[in-house]
């Protein structure tokens, strides 16, 4: 019986194999590899895609969220409130800006950012807010842009997770004064290396966003500030181009998924996913007691599941010089990180493959 990965990237790439070839043969072919006309057609498409008035590419998802943070004059001393149930990039990003990430804690069935926590974590050094669309499903952001238009906040939407996710009829990036998009390649929208999107409806930012990523200038050998070399490459840019056109599509499936786990695993002790705002599940999560033990029956079958995030950021060692970020500082963030278990979904998988492992989770708790 064959093994069940949490990704399968050669399915996905099996039904378009003739378009990525000949996208990436065009490139080769033009010997066009550094920015130029496919990343900006690129560019153009996935701002539609969003609802965007602009998108910028960027190296990685993590150079985005820190090309956004720069663009919205992030700086030393500045303080950027966002959630510790995240990928360390989010804060990662903040701190190489010279600001301070400020955690706050999570809703505990959506696992985003807790509206209700946003307003004693402002201070005046506060200067932004990141909430992150974690799993494929956009934080409450009518309460967050609220709070932030009383302090005069920049938002910055962290959705690395959430390519053609909506929250009351508007995509995420196009939210927020910017959103961050990451095109890794096991993503609902990804590439065949690294590779990351600015988006934002506010065209003087997205002009000085783009003078970052590209050593700050204009035009060549003319550098209007320092910046960095945080571009997309066109090879990237091309392959990602070809996958657009299927993310509606793929997104769909991955909702089809997430219907099926929800009818099978019910009357078993696990908490499904909650869905409360478009959510498209890049990753399908589930809580339960004996989390490890389940992961570990799982593996023994063939079956590989994910933890995501296992290790909160307030309580990762590269975080520990703040006396405030100890243990017990955020106790739903820290709950669901001892909780939580990723079960394989993504387009191309089979009723059977997902049958089987609904099986092996029902067996797991008869045992």
């Amino acid at each position: 019986m064959d093994n069940i990965p949490l990704v399968d990237l050669g399915t996905l790439h099996a039904g378009i194999r003739n378009e990525l070839d000949e996208a990436i043969k065009d490139v080769i072919d033009n010997n066009a590899f550094i920015m130029g006309e496919r990343l900006k057609k690129f560019e153009e498409e996935f701002a539609s895609f969003c609802g965007a008035s602009r998108a910028i590419g960027a190296s990685s998802g993590t150079t985005a969220l820190q090309l956004a943070l720069l663009g919205c004059g992030i700086g030393a001393g500045d303080e950027v409130i966002t959630v510790s149930h995240t990928f360390i990039a989010t804060a990662e990003s903040i701190v190489q800006c010279g600001a301070i990430p400020v955690f706050v804690e999570i809703e505990p069935d959506t696992y985003n950012m807790d509206p209700k926590a946003l307003e004693a974590a402002v201070t005046p050094r506060t200067k932004a807010i990141v909430p992150v669309h974690l799993y494929g499903q956009c934080a409450d952001m009518d309460p967050i842009m609220e709070v932030a238009a009383r302090h005069g906040l920049s938002v910055i939407e962290d959705a690395c997770q959430a390519h053609g996710s909506a929250y009351k009829g508007k995509r995420a990036g196009a939210i927020g004064h910017a959103g961050c998009f990451s095109f890794f390649p096991g993503k609902n929208l990804g590439a065949m290396g690294d590779g990351g999107m600015v988006t934002t409806n506010d065209e003087e930012m997205a002009d000085r966003i783009a003078m970052l990523s590209n050593h700050g200038r204009t035009k060549k050998y003319l550098h209007e500030i320092l910046g960095h070399n945080y571009r997309m490459d066109a090879l990237q840019a091309a392959v990602l181009r070809v996958k657009l056109r299927y993310l509606d599509e793929w997104n769909n499936q991955r909702r089809e998924l997430a219907g099926r786990y929800n009818e099978g695993l019910a009357g078993l002790p696990v908490v499904c996913p909650a869905e409360k705002f478009g959510h498209v599940y890049h990753l399908y999560v589930i809580q339960c007691d004996e989390r490890d033990k389940l992961s570990d029956f799982l593996k023994e079958r063939g079956i590989s599941a994910g933890l995501h995030y296992p290790v909160p950021l307030h309580l990762q060692p590269c975080m520990k010089d703040s006396p405030v970020w100890g243990e017990g500082a955020f106790p739903v963030t820290e709950k669901a990180a001892s909780r939580i278990l990723s079960l394989p979904v993504y387009p191309g998988m089979t009723n059977d493959q997902q049958d089987r492992i609904i099986a092996a989770v029902a067996e797991f708790f008869k045992a």
